[in-house]
């Protein structure tokens, strides 16, 4: 058997580069607590199987935490997309500032402050919107809407400038996927409530 300090001295290795791998992707990936062997509630399902939704699974795993299976109503459920969203976009944001700070080619520096105003816009749309669900869910759903085309021009200009970053990519995309499912509840807030707006 090893001696003690060896296997407190694995044991702190193991967990630095255990909890430094969780960190690289945390701004892409959903923060999803639990499996998708947790079965989602309908609420979840309705979601995830609507038009708007781009990518069913991504909905599907983004809404797998138990604070999210356990939403009551839509209203409810609309209000902790809006949070994912926000979450997500301001971890994107960190990400892109990051970037900034180590690059020095102007083009680049150009496309990733374009990259920065689209996340900052992200970030107060979806706290916006989530104090519009009750009162006006037609304006949330427009709030929700123009996040995509800010983000698409984002990508635009990361590509035009050929920045090689995948995980930049990535991020922008699961943006989207967020976009789509805070569409999608506003879109049934709307249809829920036809007779208010």
């Amino acid at each position: 058997m090893a001696p003690p300090n060896q296997l407190c001295l694995v044991l702190v290795i193991f967990l630095s580069v255990f909890s430094l791998s969780s960190l690289s992707t945390s701004a892409i990936i959903p923060k999803a607590n639990v499996s998708l062997s947790i079965p989602s509630s309908q609420l979840v399902e309705n979601l995830c199987n609507g038009k708007a939704i781009q990518n069913r699974r991504f909905c599907l795993k983004a809404l797998s935490t138990p604070e999210v299976i356990a939403a009551i109503d839509t209203t409810e459920l609309g209000t902790l997309i809006m949070k994912l969203g926000a979450a997500n976009a301001k971890a994107m944001l960190n990400v892109y500032n990051g970037i900034i700070k180590k690059l020095g080619s102007p083009q680049a520096l150009k496309a990733l402050n374009c990259c920065v105003e689209a996340y900052k816009y992200a970030i107060l749309s979806f706290e916006m919107v989530s104090s519009k669900l009750v009162e006006d869910p037609q304006t949330a759903n427009y709030d929700v809407a123009v996040i995509g085309p800010e983000i698409a021009n984002c990508e635009k200009e990361l590509i035009n400038v050929k920045v090689q970053a995948p995980r930049l990519l990535a991020g922008n995309r699961f943006m989207k996927y967020y976009v789509s499912m805070g569409y999608e509840i506003t879109s049934t807030l709307e249809l829920e409530n036809p007779n208010e707006y």
